[in-house]
């Protein structure tokens, strides 16, 4: 499954400030290292849980120089809830980097709790990946199995954290009190290539709970975030709600994808989806987190037609459980969006989006009966 070639932008991708401007290492960062490379000691050997990521790279970049390379091993899992970007990636920097690197099937995609994808999905993911570490670290005689979680996953629903500690993983960053920043900042210093990278959880990320993962949805979720990739765009998620995409792009990114609104409409559309919707809160860590907030309870009132009428906006709800408020307006109008949102979120809707499918699209006819259950499934 490929989406088209993107056209050409016109302009350069525009990068995320936070990216290039990430400070020197304070003194509280070099002091957390040292504490990170006296654990690393303690361990003597390691196996890590390696992405190719900016944490992972980082960690064992310094296990390699603190313990040499015969007492590390980078354990890379590989599923098609993997990328094929993000596992070349993990390959070129161990290579680049000299990190002994081994690739090794997991099966999470085939356990049908995880399929579910149930709010701790992650817990089933992660429950597979520690046991095959685990596995590997004893038949290679390796002391410790380690990740690279950091001090401010400590603040975010991760959990994946709990089948870590369940299979006795070690979180020396985290243990150390590294931050993300700590860790961008030391990835800078020391030249590797994943200091600015932007994250990149698993593919099943992209969907919300609930919504079945299947290989076929992993697959348009890739197909339609190559496409973003080829186009230039920098931090990203095609986010899958059933038939529909929603689109978030960084925020200082939304005018470009407002200029190439077309054409990311057409290749979403060439992967599967009927409906593309671009989230005019753009791209924000924690997103799908956002659903296991409360929402007002009962039947959502009708946007105020006074309101709607100023931002020139019509509104319709969309998704596997009618929770995008979908706006249409005319490009001109777009500018005035962006004040509906509190009043949408508040009426229920989790999403606030722009509606990128054309007006004459498959989407706006009416639903066939039993369509509604079938995406939720």
């Amino acid at each position: 499954m490929t989406a088209s070639n993107p056209q050409d932008p016109g302009t350069s991708a525009i990068t995320s400030p936070s990216a290039h401007d990430t400070a020197r290492p304070s003194p509280g960062a070099l002091e957390r290292l040292d504490a990170l490379r006296a654990s690393l000691r303690e361990f003597r050997s390691v196996c890590i849980g390696y992405s190719g990521g900016v944490d992972s790279v980082f960690l064992a970049a310094v296990a390699l120089e603190t313990l040499g390379p015969a007492h590390v091993l980078a354990v890379t899992g590989i599923s098609d809830a993997v990328a094929a970007e993000q596992r070349s990636q993990a390959r070129t920097c161990a290579a680049t980097l000299g990190i002994p690197h081994l690739e090794i099937d997991t099966g999470e995609v085939d356990d049908p709790q995880y399929a579910a994808n149930p709010s701790n999905r992650c817990y089933h993911c992660k429950t597979e990946l520690w046991a095959v570490l685990s596995a590997v670290a004893t038949a290679r005689g390796l002391d410790v199995v380690i990740d690279g979680a950091n001090a401010d996953d400590a603040h975010d629903y991760r959990p994946g954290a709990r089948a870590a500690h369940e299979h006795g993983v070690r979180s020396p960053m985290l243990e150390a009190g590294l931050t993300k920043a700590d860790i961008r900042a030391l990835s800078r210093v020391r030249g590797l290539p994943t200091w600015d990278l932007p994250a990149s959880p698993c593919l099943a990320s992209r969907l919300p709970y609930g919504v079945a993962v299947t290989r076929e949805r992993l697959a348009q979720v890739e197909a339609g975030e190559d496409w973003l990739r080829r186009a230039g765009f920098r931090e990203f998620r095609v986010r899958h709600h059933g038939d529909v995409a929603r689109v978030e792009v960084a925020p200082v990114e939304m005018p470009r994808a407002l200029a190439l609104r077309e054409q990311i409409a057409a290749a979403l559309r060439t992967v599967g989806f009927a409906g593309i919707v671009l989230d005019l809160e753009g791209y924000r860590r924690g997103a799908l987190n956002e659903t296991l907030a409360p929402v007002p309870i009962g039947t959502r009132r009708a946007q105020d037609g006074a309101t709607l009428a100023t931002a020139g906006a019509t509104v319709r709800a969309a998704g596997h459980q009618s929770e995008i408020a979908c706006l249409s307006a005319a490009p001109e109008r777009f500018s005035h969006l962006a004040g509906l949102i509190p009043d949408l979120r508040a009426s229920g809707f989790r999403y606030v989006a722009l509606d990128l499918t054309p007006p004459t699209a498959e989407s706006d006819l009416p639903e066939r009966p039993g369509a509604a259950a079938a995406r939720g499934r």
